[in-house]
């Protein structure tokens, strides 16, 4: 274990169970948090994360939601509460990427991709809000697509991830006299089984990246975890970029 900076804290993981969220998730537990998380389908692999976290001496449950349903996003929540006693983390990182023209969106494809990535947010932090206080954390897995879009096909997921970074801001000022903190995480191209650094568009992707390499999930979840420390408290509204110098 390392040191256990969020001992005795709560935290609920959306869409945990492999990738970013997985590295989260163990992440959050290694340093004391009892750790809820979300997943969509992978029975397995969550089974799997659960023992891991418990192997390493760690508290996780797992709690199967669909994130286009408001309402399941808000029965984690409240199945977080009921498990630990109380929630003091949440973070948003469940999302979905669709790639392709504009013109071939379907209007039911849109609002699927915008339920996912926006609206499951806003529900889990209604849900989530009321049970935190002073101290407590929102974090959001957004993505630097919010800002650039670096090839065509991108335009309905670069919106909603500008979407987040904007709920992000009106968030944090929402939520400062409750002394909750608000943030926006903005990846880049990180190396998991959805984006692998070894796949179709790894060369090209590699060649956009200051530091010609894709980052490691763990990489994001450091970065998580030290904004839901003690240490981060003077950051809220932030959408910050863990890139690795992307189009610059």
């Amino acid at each position: 274990m390392q040191t256990a900076t969020l001992s005795g804290k709560v935290a609920l993981v959306t869409g945990g169970s492999r990738g970013i969220g997985a590295a989260i998730v163990k992440r959050l537990a290694s340093v004391g948090a009892a750790v809820a998380f979300t997943y969509a389908s992978a029975v397995q692999k969550a089974e799997e994360l659960v023992k891991e976290v418990e192997a390493a001496g760690g508290k996780a449950l797992a709690l199967r939601a669909d994130s286009s349903d408001p309402d399941s996003v808000k029965g984690a929540v409240s199945d977080t509460v009921k498990a630990f006693g109380g929630i003091n983390i949440l973070v948003n990182n469940a999302g979905l990427l669709e790639v392709k023209p504009y013109d071939q969106f379907t209007i039911e494809e849109f609002d699927h991709l915008m339920a996912v990535n926006v609206r499951a947010i806003f529900a889990a932090v209604q849900a989530a809000a009321p049970q935190m206080g002073e101290g407590d954390r929102i974090l959001t897995i957004g993505s630097i697509n919010g800002d650039i879009s670096a090839f065509p096909g991108m335009s309905l997921y670069s919106m909603a991830k500008a979407a987040v970074a904007g709920l992000t801001r009106g968030l944090a000022r929402d939520l400062a006299p409750l002394g909750i903190t608000v943030n926006n995480l903005q990846p880049g191209p990180i190396d998991t089984d959805m984006n692998p650094a070894d796949g179709s568009m790894a060369p090209m992707l590699k060649g956009l990246i200051s530091l010609g390499r894709y980052g490691k999930a763990t990489e994001v979840a450091g970065l998580v975890s030290y904004l839901a420390s003690p240490e981060a408290a003077y950051i809220t509204g932030a959408s910050i970029n863990i890139d690795g110098g992307f189009m610059i």
